[in-house]
């Protein structure tokens, strides 16, 4: 287990994490410290609870956005992997159809030449 030091308002915490996410973890905390340093340049020294809870509830909601966009995304994906699948199976409808289609030909030829054939033309 690894561990990285995460400065947050000013403040280090001392966090552990996996091997080889220790670029990621402090990346949020720089993401979580710049939300709060914006927070406190609109609102001034509010107290640092009050700030943290407010960047929390921004990260949430930008959390609840993507899920959000990601479910319908996801809806949209749904949709059009079935108008794929209902557009192959007519496209196997129609070879089929064609495929038969040409099969009687062959034969109503084969079956025009027998008779030709048989009558002397």
């Amino acid at each position: 287990m690894a561990h990285v030091s995460v400065t947050i308002a000013g403040r280090a915490y001392r966090m552990a994490c996996d091997e080889g996410q220790e670029e990621h973890l402090l990346g949020l905390g720089r993401q979580l410290d710049a939300k709060i340093d914006a927070l406190r340049s609109s609102f001034g020294e509010i107290g640092d609870m009050r700030l943290a809870v407010m960047a929390g509830i921004m990260v949430a909601d930008e959390l609840s956005e993507m899920q959000r966009r990601a479910a319908s995304l996801q809806h949209d994906l749904d949709e059009l992997r079935q108008t794929r699948d209902n557009a192959l199976q007519r496209e196997q409808q129609t070879q089929m159809r064609v495929t038969q289609a040409l099969t009687d030909a062959a034969s109503r030829v084969e079956k025009l030449i027998d008779s030709l054939s048989k009558t002397g033309v």
